[in-house]
């Protein structure tokens, strides 16, 4: 997979008891998750991310409330996508720019494929974009 887009796990359960949703190597989740993180209480003015990793996948999750994710990749194709259900995620490969807005009360969650890294990120957009020139 080497573009963003939405995986779907599925829901278990019933609107009168409540619903599970299970992540689970490579089964549902294209890699093995090395690392767990969410992000809450978010103003709904601010725009995290501003990033792009290296080697890094994710699969992030909107637990509660919606977020909303500009992507681009580096032949300049830019994305949207809306994550508004908590078993609704969306895949990121690595070398994707991301902005992110939250909705009020928005919880995010993500699956990562490696610890943490600072050097794997790029986090000024113009060095990424130089990625495209280094791969050709």
């Amino acid at each position: 997979m080497t573009n963003p887009q939405y995986i779907n796990l599925d829901k278990i359960g019933s609107s009168s008891l409540g619903f599970i949703t299970v992540a689970e190597n490579f089964k549902n989740v294209p890699f093995e998750i090395k690392r767990v993180y969410w992000t809450y209480y978010t103003p709904q003015d601010v725009t995290r991310g501003g990033h792009a990793h290296k080697e890094l996948q994710q699969i992030i999750f909107a637990v509660s409330g919606t977020i909303e994710f500009n992507t681009t990749d580096l032949q300049g194709n830019k994305e949207i996508f809306i994550l508004d259900s908590p078993s609704k995620g969306l895949y990121l490969p690595k070398l994707i720019w991301r902005d992110i807005k939250f909705s009020h009360n928005a919880v995010l969650l993500c699956l990562a494929s490696e610890l943490y890294s600072e050097d794997d990120y790029f986090r000024d957009f113009n060095d990424f974009l130089k990625m495209r020139n280094d791969e050709n």
